[in-house]
């Protein structure tokens, strides 16, 4: 493995971030906020290079796992806080004092967020896998992935084809308690999202990963996500999702860790999958209601 973990430098990066910081990074060329900074401010622009420069050795560093990882020219810029409701993090960005706008790139720029969204997510598996001693399922989870890189050029499709495949290896080779503490963990590396105090974590779920590509179709909801209420289950019904079935389990890792990120008491297993006339019907239970069935990747059963 690398001599300074990923784990390290991502401490070292949070180690150095304000809440109140008016400095951020981006990467010059297309207004991407770079992994691991992305949700980080900096007080002031000394500190946000120290940060820039952590955030290049971290994408270093991870591109040995995955070559495939977009190269960013990442900058350091001073932005002004803009107010939206509850949420003081939402914030009005100018480069160099520029704001940045998609423009006429959003189908470009969309695709970025997917692929952007993958690497993350896959990192912050990578960086537990590393941590808890997982090598095994780290070699597999890699070669699998550096297969697939010889045959698929395109890469919003090939980092899903990695979620796919590191779905497929943890279901194989870990238990499902163990899958469960890997993505668990996972999630707790990745910033938890800012929501208002009346906001549900399923619906906001399912926003943010339609916002990624993820989900290109319809989802909706149903049921409690609290353990103690009188509805022990989720039941979401997707259409167009973006990762593919294997041998007759469907990987739901990015479902499981989005959802982990936003209610971290409460990690929706075990998951049994349907197959509905337009995509799909998942149900998630609370790990205590019975022994889990699907973590990283859930069996598509007759009935859910």
């Amino acid at each position: 493995m690398i001599g300074t973990t990923l784990g390290d430098i991502r401490d070292h990066i949070e180690s150095l971030a304000s809440e109140d910081g008016e400095y951020s990074l981006v990467c010059s060329r297309y207004g991407d906020r770079p992994v691991p900074a992305a949700d980080h401010h900096f007080a002031d622009r000394s500190t946000a290079r120290a940060a820039a420069q952590a955030t290049e050795q971290y994408r270093a560093a991870l591109r040995r796992y995955d070559p495939q990882l977009p190269y960013h020219d990442v900058i350091v810029q001073q932005h002004t806080p803009r107010y939206d409701g509850n949420d003081p993090v939402n914030r009005r960005s100018s480069a160099r004092g520029r704001r940045i706008e998609p423009g006429a790139e959003g189908a470009v720029a969309e695709r970025r967020e997917l692929v952007e969204f993958c690497h993350r997510t896959a990192a912050a598996v990578f960086e537990t896998l590393s941590e808890a001693g997982y090598d095994a399922v780290e070699t597999a989870v890699m070669d699998r992935y550096f297969d697939l890189a010889e045959t698929i050029s395109e890469p919003d499709d090939l980092c899903l084809r990695l979620l796919e495949g590191m779905a497929v290896e943890l279901d194989t080779r870990l238990d499902p308690t163990a899958q469960r503490d890997v993505l668990s963990a996972a999630a707790r590396r990745l910033s938890s999202p800012v929501l208002s105090t009346d906001a549900e974590p399923v619906a906001a779920t399912l926003a943010y990963l339609r916002d990624r590509g993820v989900l290109r179709g319809s989802a909706r909801s149903s049921g409690a996500t609290e353990p103690d209420d009188s509805v022990r289950s989720v039941v979401m019904e997707l259409s167009e999702y973006a990762l593919t079935p294997h041998d007759g389990r469907l990987p739901t890792l990015p479902l499981v860790v989005e959802l982990s990120r936003r209610r971290s008491e409460w990690l929706p297993v075990p998951v049994r999958v349907e197959a509905i006339d337009d995509g799909w019907r998942i149900r998630f239970a609370p790990a205590c209601e019975t022994d889990p069935i699907g973590v990283a990747s859930a069996p598509i059963v007759a009935n859910c």
